[in-house]
């Protein structure tokens, strides 16, 4: 029964540690802008999370995915398509960088909101009716 109840939770954990380390990822793309030669990087946030949540077994998900010895989560990064060409070799393109960042904070508050929701129906199942 127990499992049941967290699977969501983990889900959500897991997901929220992916958010957080693409934010991490496109705020570092966003303080090279200026670097000669950076390389913009990226990764397929829906992949990570696939790899991350795809094992057989509860209690596995993130760790065995994509989660490094650190704790951090480490999904494969791609270097990003340059929509056009510098002639400093810089790939940051800020205005992409800029909504991946703000559509990023976005998702991040959104899944904390599901992860608060969950705790708020849960602890309204626990209650008696007499404590309502």
């Amino acid at each position: 029964m127990i499992p049941k109840l967290t699977a969501s939770f983990d889900f959500h954990s897991q997901a929220l540690s992916l958010r957080a380390e693409r934010q991490r990822v496109i705020a570092s793309n966003i303080a090279n802008a200026d670097t000669p030669g950076y390389q913009a990087r990226d990764f397929d946030f829906a992949a990570a999370l696939r790899a991350a949540t795809g094992s057989a077994s509860t209690g596995e998900g993130i760790a065995s995915g994509v989660m490094s010895r650190t704790g951090r989560p480490t999904p494969e990064l791609r270097y990003a398509q340059p929509t056009q060409t510098n002639l400093d070799s810089n790939t940051v393109d800020m205005d992409r960088e800029r909504a991946a960042f703000m559509e990023n904070a976005f998702k991040y508050e959104s899944t904390l909101r599901f992860i608060n929701g969950n705790v708020r129906t849960m602890l309204d199942a626990i209650k008696s009716h007499n404590q309502a």
